[in-house]
């Protein structure tokens, strides 16, 4: 249920671009989230449409790219790729548990567009 309290800090940030920007309306909101994030997409829109209602925001559309999990062995220098479908946090090919994050943490707001 922490996607309310997100999707809550989101509106405000959405808020505070649109008014800056004299906007009428805020049609989609384009996010950028990590596999490795918890967050459902689905509950992220139906926590939004909640927080927004009565808003300049209360019809936009929560557009999100996901950002692939890429890990890094430190023992053998492997790069692989992890799904939710199938958590790895183990080297595929040394077995290592030596390993680093290069991507699939990100939160961001990548574009807001108004009218």
């Amino acid at each position: 249920m922490h996607e309310l309290s997100i999707m809550s800090s989101i509106l405000d940030i959405v808020l505070e671009y649109a008014n800056k920007n004299n906007a009428k309306i805020v049609t989609r909101i384009n996010l950028e989230i990590g596999e490795l994030s918890d967050l459902l997409p689905d509950w992220m829109q139906t926590y939004f449409d909640f927080v927004s209602k009565d808003t300049i925001a209360e019809k936009s559309i929560i557009s999100i790219d996901k950002v692939p999990a890429v890990l890094r062995c430190r023992s053998c220098n492997k790069e692989y790729t992890m799904t939710r479908d199938k958590w790895q946090f183990s080297c595929p090919s040394c077995d290592s548990a030596e390993i680093e994050i290069l991507s699939g943490r990100e939160f961001k707001i990548i574009s807001i567009e108004i009218d």
